[in-house]
């Protein structure tokens, strides 16, 4: 169970400050998938890194389990998160990336062997510098990364971006997969249609302020489709949430 309340993120102070994430309020509850939707600068990964314990919150709170990121004792069976795909050492092969990080948190040789068939990823491929990786190969890498220790919740910040598109819709099965199995999924992603294809609940955030939250029908209802929502929302900021 993921759980944000009052959640605050400001930057510098004065006629300076900005306002990066402000009073946002969700849950997103196990067993479903939880599109976080905004355009550039909206909020987006400034509240998932305060969830992932990459930046504190100014006020409020980002909780998981009932607990802040840093709390939690063994966060990589806990939390699988990919946030930056490029954030991976670009001298280490695919399968020395995956193998350094079971090696931290436990998991064994077997795992890394499975996730890279779960992701597509060959044995040529995995025995490449990831410097050398295309966006996309990148993407299923942070992916394996994020499954490695077998989590409760999954952090995704556009883990599409770069797949074609027979690996969209692999992701999008997949990510049903983990919800159904009773896992807590939280996606970020501009793909508007993507989201609307596997989301059971959607998140909109515009200038750091929550626009939206709940069920995808019950938001769309009236529009013809998720796109129209969200342009009517995010073009007009100053309204009350949906």
């Amino acid at each position: 169970m993921i759980t944000i309340t009052e959640l605050t993120k400001r930057y510098g102070s004065g006629a300076c400050q900005v306002v990066a994430v402000d009073r946002i309020s969700f849950d997103v509850a196990p067993g479903t998938v939880t599109g976080f939707l905004g355009s550039n600068g909206a909020g987006k990964s400034t509240t998932l890194r305060i969830l992932c314990g990459l930046a504190d919150a100014t006020s409020g709170s980002a909780l998981i389990g009932g607990v802040p990121y840093r709390q939690l004792p063994n966060p990589g069976h806990t939390v699988g998160a990919l946030l930056d795909a490029s954030a991976t050492h670009p001298g280490r092969t695919g399968t020395e990336t995956l193998r350094l990080a079971a090696m931290s948190m436990g998991a064994g040789r077997d795992r890394v062997t499975e996730l890279l068939d779960l992701v597509g990823l060959t044995r040529p491929e995995a025995s490449r510098r990831v410097g050398t990786y295309s966006l996309g190969m990148r993407q299923r890498l942070g992916i394996a990364l994020a499954l490695l220790g077998e989590p409760e919740v999954l952090v995704l910040d556009e883990p599409a971006n770069g797949l074609d598109p027979q690996g969209i819709v692999w992701l999008r099965h997949l990510l049903r997969r983990e919800a159904d199995a009773g896992r807590t999924v939280l996606l970020s992603s501009h793909q508007l249609h993507e989201v609307g294809e596997i989301a059971d609940h959607i998140v909109i955030i515009g200038h750091g302020r929550l626009l939206a939250d709940g069920a995808p029908d019950e938001l769309v209802a009236g529009r013809q489709s998720l796109e129209d929502l969200f342009l009517d929302l995010t073009t007009d900021t100053s309204r009350p949430a949906a």
